[in-house]
């Protein structure tokens, strides 16, 4: 979608929206809705067997098939399907029922990055409760330690994002370009494709948060601390310092396409070979078969390129399913959250969505590493992901304001992509207006 004036200010607009009610709700020790009443795992066989009513939020592809799926086998539980909208328009809509105490739903479709917000107001129900700290063997470890906040579990993963590098091998080849293993010949490759034809790129950025701060973390960069509301910002740790140098020699040498990400020319570019690579989530495939008809059979998978070839990746995108403590009922919206993101017959439908699953049982499944879609030449696209997936390092958080920090990056560190320079000032920037807005709204926030 391209991005005007006026969606960016309504975006910062719902986006203050979205952190004041929880920085409001949070700091003012109130838990959004009833408290969690100590239950366990009997207590959800036994709300799965008595029925009931629940209410699940939700705008995945999947959603409409999963629940038909469910109900079908726990024929006494009646699940409504609410799509409240997508990503901060439901998180707007999810804080002013918390904020009301009442209105929730008992579920709801949370991304990684924003879950923390909605973990500080204490509205989300501890799930350790219901046995299911027990189910981390189950999920790749980025996934599971995005939906534990704080100490506590709260909420399960349903997709994951590791990133990869997907390119187009017949622009490649055509330059004789060899497929970059580390981050500099990702910039010689830039510079080599670039020479030969002036109008193609080694991909587009014209900065983006969720880009950032993926690349910050696969560096080894972990620039926000959180310990409840206080909280430690570092945009120019080793890790940051380290993508920038990088990244800065694309930025600095107009090396980037400049196309808006998501935009109908974004496509088109995709598919006419003037951008050649996209390092992004796994969850890529599916909208390059689906929106760039004209790649096909072009385009291939690559792991993420490293800094001294050792395997290290980060995720991006994607999230999971929370138990609201507002619901009426949570050990019956627990089995349904349980069902959902850990049943292989629901998995299997969400997979059939194309989605990329965060359950190591599915990621390492001889009929999904086998998968060799015509669109990338018959490759097994599915190893290199799954690869990509073991390879996530851990330690990673976002801010208890990510949503709002986002919302400004193009205000700070987008400068630096307008005006071609070094990102460590705009980084500096993004820095001090974060510090600045988190202590205005109660944090304590420091920054190094």
């Amino acid at each position: 979608m391209k991005r005007t004036l006026a969606s960016r200010t309504l975006r910062r607009a719902v986006a203050a929206a979205v952190v004041s009610t929880v920085v409001g709700v949070s700091l003012a020790a109130c838990s959004g809705g009833t408290s969690s009443g100590g239950g366990s795992a009997s207590d959800i066989d036994a709300a799965l067997k008595q029925g009931g009513t629940i209410t699940y939020w939700s705008w995945t592809p999947s959603a409409e098939a999963q629940v038909a799926a469910f109900e079908k086998e726990y024929p006494k539980v009646k699940v409504k399907l609410v799509n409240a909208g997508t990503n901060t328009t439901e998180y707007t809509k999810l804080q002013n029922a918390i904020k009301a105490g009442s209105g929730a739903p008992d579920v709801a479709q949370v991304e990684y990055y924003a879950i923390p917000q909605f973990a500080l107001s204490d509205s989300l129900v501890d799930l350790t409760q219901y046995g299911f700290d027990k189910l981390k063997g189950d999920y790749t470890p980025g996934p599971w330690g995005s939906v534990n906040v704080g100490g506590k579990l709260v909420g399960l993963p349903q997709d994951s994002g590791p990133m990869a590098m997907f390119y187009n091998k017949t622009l490649f080849d055509k330059y004789g370009i060899e497929v970059p293993k580390t981050w500099d010949e990702y910039v010689a490759a830039a510079q080599k494709l670039h020479a030969a034809d002036p109008n193609a790129y080694i991909t587009s950025d014209s900065g983006d948060s969720g880009f950032t701060t993926s690349m910050i973390w696969q560096a080894g960069g972990r620039p926000f601390s959180v310990d409840g509301t206080k909280v430690s910002i570092d945009l120019q740790d080793e890790g940051t310092k380290k993508w920038t140098a990088t990244w800065d020699k694309l930025v600095e040498g107009k090396l980037l396409s400049t196309v808006p990400g998501w935009s109908d020319d974004w496509f088109k570019a995709l598919g006419n070979g003037s951008i050649a690579t996209l390092v992004t989530g796994a969850w890529m495939p599916g909208v390059l078969e689906s929106s760039v008809k004209d790649g096909s059979g072009q385009w291939r998978v690559a792991p993420i390129p490293t800094y001294d070839g050792t395997p290290a990746n980060a995720e991006n995108g994607g999230g999971g399913q929370v138990v609201l403590k507002q619901s009426k009922n949570q050990a019956l919206a627990a089995g349904f959250l349980k069902w959902l993101n850990n049943d292989e017959d629901s998995i299997k439908v969400f997979l059939e969505s194309g989605g990329f699953p965060s359950t190591t049982k599915d990621l390492n499944s001889s009929d999904f590493l086998a998968s060799a879609p015509e669109y990338f030449g018959g490759q097994k696209i599915n190893e290199v992901l799954v690869d990509g997936a073991k390879n996530v390092s851990t330690g990673w958080q976002y801010l208890p304001f990510q949503v709002y920090a986002n919302s400004i990056y193009g205000d700070t560190v987008g400068q630096s992509y307008t005006s071609n320079s070094s990102l460590n000032p705009g980084l500096q920037a993004w820095q001090k207006a974060l510090v600045d807005y988190g202590n205005q709204q109660g944090f304590t926030v420091s920054g190094k």
